[in-house]
């Protein structure tokens, strides 16, 4: 049985099987990945942004002969997201090549064109199933990342420490828990609107404009996700001339996730980028000290940030591809393969 299902008025008996899927897929296709946890994950399915609205349906058992709920086997929701509708399926593994996932994706795909939106992307795992499946259904190869992780286990804390003040003077390094302060919102959002052109993929945009970069903290409070925020400050004008992020999520609170990184064209050359990143790992090792792992993405084409991720310790992972597809061309592909 395939329905509507929203997680904010969800029984927790519901989210909780959604959870036992989620983490049966990463079992299977992401095995060195940590479980995933209850704690906030309604929050995290419901919660989204002003402006952007996540639709979604499950597909559950059949009750058992005393009326008890099927187990929630399916998953899928569409984030409408300014002019493109971002996917995310799960099926369960033992269900798969049964055409659940078909289903679920066209019942997206629908509600996707009656809403008037042109296109579907979706991230996909390499190395994964999911490649062949969404080829199959006609999605296109549209950009290509490199997922690495940093095992903390292995970090040489010393090295570290003397990395993270390799900083060229005229810069001041700061650290802030939650976010950066409201003060430095604005200066913030211009480091960060100066490469939205170069360096971001469609699916996972970054926040350039001020009021939405404090809605986006905000939603990442309300999800259950901590955020930490490195930043080199130029002295002489009080710029932001870098910045970097980590979020901690309560999803999966023993590895973070790397969000941006970035160092202003005019104050590149100063080991800005290195220093910050460095400063990070040091703060987050007092601040969260169940953190094991630090897992960060990089376009394929960012050599400078690849080498420094790599004087870090991290090591490539998988490639994380975004794929996107006409919509109207989709439904249609779907419709006439039932």
């Amino acid at each position: 049985m395939v329905r509507e299902w929203d997680p904010r008025n969800a029984s927790s008996a519901e989210i909780a099987s959604l959870l036992d899927t989620l983490n049966a897929v990463l079992a299977t296709d992401l095995p060195q990945d940590p479980p995933w946890r209850e704690t906030c994950m309604r929050e995290y399915l419901a919660e989204v942004m002003p402006g952007e609205r996540r639709i979604s349906w499950v597909a559950q058992a059949e009750p058992a002969a005393d009326g008890t709920p099927g187990p929630i086997l399916g998953h899928v929701h569409v984030l409408l997201l300014g002019s493109i509708g971002v996917l995310e399926v799960l099926v369960h593994p033992t269900l798969r090549r049964g055409g659940l996932g078909r289903d679920l994706v066209l019942r997206a795909a629908r509600r996707v064109y009656q809403e008037g939106f042109e296109s579907i992307g979706v991230e996909v795992v390499g190395g994964t199933p999911a490649i062949a499946f969404y080829e199959s259904l006609g999605f296109a190869r549209e950009y290509v990342e490199t997922r690495s992780v940093l095992d903390l286990s292995g970090v040489d804390w010393a090295e570290l420490a003397e990395m993270s003040t390799g900083v060229g003077a005229g810069y001041h390094v700061q650290f802030h828990p939650g976010g950066p302060p409201d003060e430095l919102i604005e200066a913030y959002a211009r480091a960060k609107a100066e490469i939205r052109d170069v360096e971001d993929g469609e699916l996972r945009p970054s926040s350039y404009d001020p009021q939405r970069l404090r809605d986006s903290l905000d939603c990442l409070h309300r999800r259950g996700m901590k955020p930490y925020i490195v930043l080199a400050l130029h002295e002489q004008t009080g710029e932001v001339a870098g910045l970097t992020e980590v979020v901690v999520p309560v999803q999966h609170p023993t590895r973070a996730d790397q969000y941006d990184t970035i160092v202003v064209q005019d104050h590149r050359g100063y080991g800005i980028d290195r220093a910050i990143k460095a400063r990070m790992l040091l703060e987050l090792r007092s601040a969260e000290p169940q953190l094991t792992e630090v897992q960060t993405w990089n376009a394929q084409a960012n050599e400078a940030m690849l080498k420094v991720n790599a004087e870090l310790g991290y090591l490539p992972d998988r490639e994380w591809c975004e794929y996107s597809v006409d919509v109207a061309e989709l439904v249609h592909r779907l419709d006439n393969s039932r």
